[in-house]
């Protein structure tokens, strides 16, 4: 893969991902309106390619006001990952050499690795993950899941054992799959496959499309690294 072709997948998927969390502001205050209303607008240019940088500069200086007015990343991780992407992008797309480019738009690809290695080593040292409990806690007491009749997975110790340790290997040895384009694309849909559970499971469904957004990014520099 190219680095334009994975330039521009990453911008046509992350303006998607954009555009899906903005229609939930559609019917908010009026200064939200106009910021996402705004971001809408820029996201369609962004698709359709008109006046390259100029897209993405207006969304990275947009997204400083989204996130004055919000005080931060309102959604947490999801918002972050979709602030990364966006800001390795305009970077990539401001900078006079290629090099440069690639150093920006490779620097998005080995975030995402981390994102998961990370994650995982936060799980594995804690103890509630270990045990399983953590999930459990998450079925029984938090407002995520999007059915009461999930809940019940609470009174299933062994089965969230089993997940717990099958979401703390998968995290862990994420960074393996950077061994072979096929291992990659395996490790790829098995996360893509994690996120779309956890979208089912518990409506975090910014989580799918934002990170689905940056996959072109690990493709890209799997390819240029190995």
């Amino acid at each position: 893969m190219t680095l334009e072709t994975a330039t521009r997948l990453t911008e046509v998927l992350l303006a998607l991902a954009l555009l899906q969390q903005g229609l939930e502001h559609l019917r908010g205050p009026a200064d939200e309106r106009v910021l996402f209303g705004a971001r809408s607008v820029l996201c369609l240019l962004l698709i359709a390619g008109v006046a390259q940088p100029w897209p993405l500069v207006g969304l990275a200086a947009l997204s400083l006001a989204i996130l004055w007015r919000f005080q931060g990343p309102y959604n947490g991780g999801s918002d972050r990952m979709g602030l990364l992407a966006l800001w390795c992008l305009t970077l990539a797309a401001l900078m006079p050499t290629r090099p440069w480019r690639e150093v920006m738009f490779g620097y998005l690809g080995a975030q995402l690795v981390l994102s998961y290695l990370i994650s995982g080593w936060v799980k594995v040292v804690n103890p509630d993950w270990r045990s399983g409990r953590a999930l459990r806690d998450v079925f029984q007491f938090s407002a995520y899941p999007v059915s009461e009749d999930l809940r019940r997975w609470a009174e299933r110790p062994r089965v969230l054992l089993a997940m717990s340790w099958a979401v703390i290997a998968f995290e862990l040895a994420f960074p393996l799959s950077l061994l072979s384009r096929e291992t990659l694309i395996a490790g790829l849909v098995v996360a893509a496959t994690f996120h779309l559970a956890n979208a089912c499971l518990f409506g975090l469904n910014r989580f799918f499309w934002t990170w689905l957004a940056v996959y072109p990014a690990i493709l890209w520099l799997q390819d240029r690294l190995f």
